[in-house]
Order: C-alpha cells, then structure tokens, then sequence
C-alpha cells in the first residue's frame, strides 16, 4: 500500500516521537523513509538591526542544526530496521517544502506530527500541518 513516506522532523520532542512512530508504521508494510527538514533562511527584511552573527554564521548554525536532526532521526530507523533517505531544504514555508519533497520523492503518504496549537495561538501561528493537510496531494498521517 505504502512504499515510501514522508517524515518532516523539526526536533521537537513531538516530532522525534512521530519519527519513530513511522518506522514502526512503516516495517510490516516493508516501506522506506523520506526523513525531511526544513532549514529557515536568513531573514534580510532587518539588515539594519544589529545581528549577533553573520549571514556565513546563520547560514553554518543551520546546516549543523539540520544535520544533528536528521542524524538522529536516521539513527532510530536503523534501530527499527527501516531503511531512510534524509533531506533537508531551505524554505520560509515549511508546508510549501513539505509538499515539494513528496513529489520530488514519489511519497505514497505524508506522516507527520501535530503540535495541537489551539485557540488564539493557533490563529497568530498557523499550523504547517493544516496548510500540508490542506495543499496535499496524498494522504496525510497526523501524529499525535
């Protein structure tokens, strides 16, 4: 049914447990793993405030932050016995990125965790995996 799925991860606690909730979802079904993250790029809106580190700096915190992410998430699959490609990507929106990587990856399903915002904050923030369940093109596995 499922041959490849989608796992975006940002390295929350939350997320961590939706990693290893595909894996374990994934196995029976003898399915691979699209272990993704998205790396925010540098804001130039504010160029004039000052900045406690340089665009080089911003840009390297990035890269290890989504590394060490994906590091681990690639990590628990191996101890579930579940084979993974990681990936991550430059984007201000999350969900965008989300959707292009199901396509790129031919992903059957999306599998991804819900933070549960509710209320006002819901409103302020949104909810990248609203947008992902709204724009998609496949299914959509909400982890909570």
């Amino acid at each position: 049914m499922y041959k490849r799925i989608l796992v975006p991860t940002d390295g929350s606690e939350l997320s961590d447990r939706a990693v290893e909730g595909a894996a374990r979802f994934a196995k029976p079904l003898g399915a691979e793993l699209v272990i993704m993250t998205v790396m925010e790029p540098y804001s130039y809106t504010n160029l004039s405030e000052y900045r406690p580190e340089s665009i080089e700096q911003y840009d390297e915190r990035m890269v290890d932050d989504a590394e060490s992410r994906l590091r681990a998430a690639a990590t628990k699959c191996k101890e579930i016995g579940v084979k993974c490609t990681t990936v991550s990507v430059k984007s201000f929106s999350p969900a965008e990125a989300i959707i292009d990587q199901t396509k790129r990856y031919n992903c059957d399903v999306v599998f991804m965790a819900s933070h549960g915002r509710q209320g006002f904050s819901a409103v302020l923030l949104g909810s990248e995996t609203q947008k992902v369940l709204t724009h998609s093109q496949i299914p959509v596995m909400v982890y909570r």
